[in-house]
């Protein structure tokens, strides 16, 4: 199980998370999130990380144009929608693309379907958040044939990594804000804890 760590607004949260084991770090370029960071900002940071841990670009209704611009300014490895991109908009894109649902009770999870050449990522539904909010969704409703495929995210946390790691299994885990002191802090005592138990999970696994 990968694990993704978002909301990285500095180099010091981006370091330490790369010494743990992550395996990707996120940046939001959404200016109305807690976590926004300008893409200079972001290339700051690319530029000290170990050159293997992903990069990824976080949008929310961005243009094409745009955001194939920054990617290559900043050099991202993957680009995540997670607004309320069409389908085609993963045509467009220069980088491997992730796009991000956003589940609620009601969540209809054919909708994945339609979107070609692009992994899946759940998240919880919130009306006034696009992400970030910490809030799980009903994780027992996720088809059985995706489970394995999507990156979870929402609510995760070390009191609940155990359940996720051996009965749900997703390819991977993108966790945030369970791991902060503040929007866009993360806090190392956290993030200790958290990995520590991730790497227990695999050994035993193993």
């Amino acid at each position: 199980m990968k694990v993704k760590i978002c909301g990285i607004t500095n180099i010091e949260d981006a370091k330490l998370a790369c010494e743990l084991g992550a395996d990707a770090i996120g940046f939001i370029f959404y200016n109305k999130s807690k976590r926004y960071v300008t893409p200079d900002e972001a290339k700051h940071i690319i530029e000290q990380i170990p050159p293997f841990v992903l990069k990824v670009g976080v949008f929310v209704n961005e243009s094409a144009e745009e955001i194939n611009k920054i990617s290559k300014e900043i050099k991202l490895n993957l680009i995540q929608f997670h607004g309320d991109e069409s389908p085609e908009m993963v045509d467009f894109i220069d980088l491997p693309a992730i796009k991000a649902f956003r589940v609620k009770v009601d969540f209809d999870y054919s909708i994945l379907t339609e979107y070609k050449n692009c992994s899946f990522l759940l998240d919880a539904y919130d009306e006034k958040e696009y992400g970030g909010t910490g809030q799980k969704f009903n994780w027992e409703k996720i088809p059985l044939e995706i489970k394995s495929k999507i990156i979870l995210a929402g609510g995760i946390s070390e009191e609940n990594i155990e359940k996720i790691f051996n009965e749900i299994k997703p390819y991977a885990i993108d966790v945030s804000s369970s791991l902060e002191i503040e929007p866009g802090k993360k806090d190392y005592n956290k993030l200790n804890k958290f990995f520590r138990k991730i790497n227990e999970l695999r050994i035993n696994k193993c």
